[in-house]
């Protein structure tokens, strides 16, 4: 009979069922057995594994003391005897990547044991931990814990019991970077050529070699004189009036807003807010200058340090929300500050 192979769970503060951003700072601590998500893993495994344990971090703490959070998961971890960690899926969420990504990375390299996460292809976590984890492609939010948790629990199962890969596309993960050696039918420069007349002839194909595609930002020259300028504010914190006028969402933002600051040279915590779902409101409500400082740059404006600052401010939430998105509206928000003449802008998040 094969034997059941012993699984750890991470989950953050949320999905472990511990309190929402309010507990974000909760230190590690573990649960026997399945708890939330952990629940849909066991049904996937079936008679083959058995989550034994779940070990909870909050995406505050473990990103403010990461080396800390790290070794004391680890030992909760150990205790349990696994065979296989899984963490997440993260989705879109990006401390709680950057935190699925690091323990994975962290328990497979102390204990060498096999460790999957799953998270959204653009969340920050993977550019920073998938040459070191294996980490299934999810969708942006939580609609695709399903499918992602049957993927990952495959691809876990695969790796435990030391079968042979296929191709990142076919597992359903990130590529990692690593190539693999195969026989192929055709000599390389016969594929070459095959791909070449499928490209001229606008026919689908698929390259061997995916080369890395980079955004490239030319930096423009220092300036010369601050107090010829007229600068702008824009901030990815969320900081909104009251009410949130624009319905700018609080994570996976499709919008933004521009608002009036003529004639205002605080904003009054009964008049501004933070519409970002991604951090504790507590003390950006009490004090919105601390993600949007106009109150600086009015003192620096009326010291004469810069000319004048932009009439408006512009605002969204970061939260999740796609680079797509963000790229347009930064298209279409520069449109306007060259239109009437800013020279510069100092960008505001959390």
């Amino acid at each position: 009979m094969e034997r059941k192979y012993r699984v750890v769970h991470y989950l953050n503060q949320f999905f472990g069922r511990i309190g929402g951003e309010d507990k974000a700072g909760t230190g590690p601590l573990g649960r026997e057995g399945a708890v939330g998500p952990g629940l849909l893993f066991q049904e996937f495994f079936g008679h083959d594994a058995e989550v034994v344990g779940t070990v909870i971090c909050g995406d505050n703490y473990f990103n403010e003391h990461p080396q800390e959070a790290k070794d004391k998961l680890l030992e909760f971890i150990k205790g349990y005897g696994p065979d296989i960690l899984l963490a997440g899926p993260a989705f879109n969420a990006g401390r709680y990547g950057i935190a699925c990504g690091a323990i994975c990375s962290h328990v497979s390299d102390q204990l060498g044991i096999t460790s999957v996460t799953g998270m959204f292809s653009e969340n920050a976590g993977v550019e920073l931990y998938r040459k070191s984890a294996y980490i299934i492609e999810t969708k942006a939010s939580l609609t695709g814990m399903k499918d992602a948790s049957g993927k990952m629990v495959t691809l876990a199962m695969k790796l435990a019991r030391g079968e042979r890969l296929i191709s990142p596309e076919e597992e359903g993960y990130i590529p990692k970077g690593v190539r693999m050696n195969y026989s192929a039918d055709k000599k390389g420069a016969a594929r070459a050529v095959d791909m070449l007349l499928k490209k001229l002839k606008g026919e689908p194909f698929t390259t061997e070699y995916c080369m890395p595609v980079f955004d490239r930002v030319e930096v423009l020259p220092p300036i010369d004189n601050l107090s010829e300028i007229t600068l702008a504010l824009i901030t990815s914190g969320g900081i909104v009036p009251r009410g949130n006028p624009d319905h700018i969402e609080a994570s996976s933002a499709k919008r933004y807003g521009k608002y009036d600051i003529q004639g205002v040279d605080q904003l009054r915590p009964d008049e501004y807010e933070t519409a970002h779902g991604g951090y504790d409101p507590t003390y950006a409500n009490e004090d919105p200058h601390r993600v949007l400082p106009l109150d600086v740059i009015r003192e620096m404006e009326q010291e004469g340090v810069i000319d004048r600052l932009y009439p408006y401010y512009y605002a969204t939430v970061g939260n999740g929300t796609s680079v797509a998105n963000a790229k347009e509206f930064a298209q279409k928000i520069v449109k306007d500050l060259i239109r009437d003449g800013v020279q510069a802008v100092i960008i505001s998040s959390t």
